[in-house]
């Protein structure tokens, strides 16, 4: 794709999440929601009003609402469940565990409200830590959309896919990425940018980030790949190792701890593949406090002049 890249206002792609939904249920009389009293934020409320015998209020009990929701995945249903990330992940792990990933059913949960970007909510509701709990259970496969067109293609690649899936959105609007045409494989990346120098791989809200680094980098002439690794598990391994050969660098970037998630799994794959010099773009062994997103953003640095430092201090490392 050209250097320069058009990024377009857009929705939140927990919105995005709500539309998907709908279109879900009028395709297919299996699916049910669930949600456990946030229907109005997490937007399954759309969903519960189109279609309310196949929509469960499971109350505050996420813990519940997991397992009820691998019950109906057990009987034939494709279940959606739906909460705040921070919610879903740490108060239904356990069944998450036992009732989801042990027997491997086809159970889909979505996370909203996902990373810092939440905003003034404050942390005990920013989920910095979803990736790397999602990524952990075996035979789970984690999406991390950029944008409402991802997550609608995604939403409806998660129903055709057979087994556990977890589904991280936001509640902040992001640039449009992608064009309706776009298409999208659960596993393989995508390339949004071509780059000679050092690799920028992003998932989620830094995928924006990340292009607007390469076009200040390219300003400076450093040539800088940009991946979207809408797929957290499994990975992409070969654009990976590819990434690592042809480029001799990579910058990772996400709205997660850096202890855990993307950067964490894409690093044990360079290092079994081509090792080259890596830096990390994300939450560094903290939880941030209550501001605006833009705030947010900017103290922890999440932005693209942040992702742009990171591919200085690699290719210094790289040469």
């Amino acid at each position: 794709m050209a250097a320069k890249f058009e990024l377009k206002p857009g929705a939140a792609t927990r919105e995005a999440f709500g539309k998907a939904l709908m279109e879900l249920g009028k395709k297919n009389p299996n699916v049910v929601a669930l949600d456990a009293d946030l229907s109005k934020s997490t937007m399954s409320a759309g969903f519960a009003k189109e279609f309310p015998d196949r929509f469960i209020e499971c109350g505050i009990a996420e813990a519940n609402m997991v397992a009820i929701g691998a019950g109906l995945a057990s009987a034939g249903k494709i279940p959606f469940a739906a909460s705040f990330s921070a919610f879903l992940l740490n108060k239904g792990f356990e069944q998450l565990r036992v009732t989801a990933a042990f027997p491997n059913v086809n159970l889909k949960v979505v996370g909203t409200h996902s990373g810092i970007s939440i905003g003034e909510d404050g942390p005990s509701q920013m989920s910095v830590e979803d990736l790397s709990l999602a990524c952990s259970l075996p035979g789970f496969t984690v999406l991390c959309p950029a944008d409402e067109v991802s997550m609608m293609r995604l939403m409806h690649a998660a129903a055709e896919h057979v087994g556990p899936v977890f589904i991280r959105a936001g509640r902040a609007k992001v640039p449009v990425i992608y064009g309706s045409d776009q298409e999208f494989t659960i596993g393989k990346a995508v390339t949004l940018m071509n780059g000679a120098d050092v690799t920028l791989i992003a998932t989620g809200l830094l995928v924006a980030e990340a292009i607007r680094a390469a076009e200040t980098l390219a300003a400076e002439g450093i040539s800088a790949r940009v991946l979207d690794f809408h797929t957290i598990k499994p990975l992409d391994r070969d654009a990976i190792a590819k990434a690592a050969r042809e480029t001799g660098a990579i910058v990772v970037a996400e709205e997660h701890l850096v202890d855990g998630g993307l950067g964490v799994r894409v690093a044990q794959v360079v290092a079994e593949t081509s090792p080259v010099p890596m830096e990390f773009v994300g939450v560094q062994n903290t939880y941030a406090e209550s501001a605006t997103p833009e705030q947010l953003i900017d103290k922890y640095g999440l932005l693209a002049r942040d992702v742009a430092a990171a591919a200085r201090r690699v290719l210094k490392r790289k040469r």
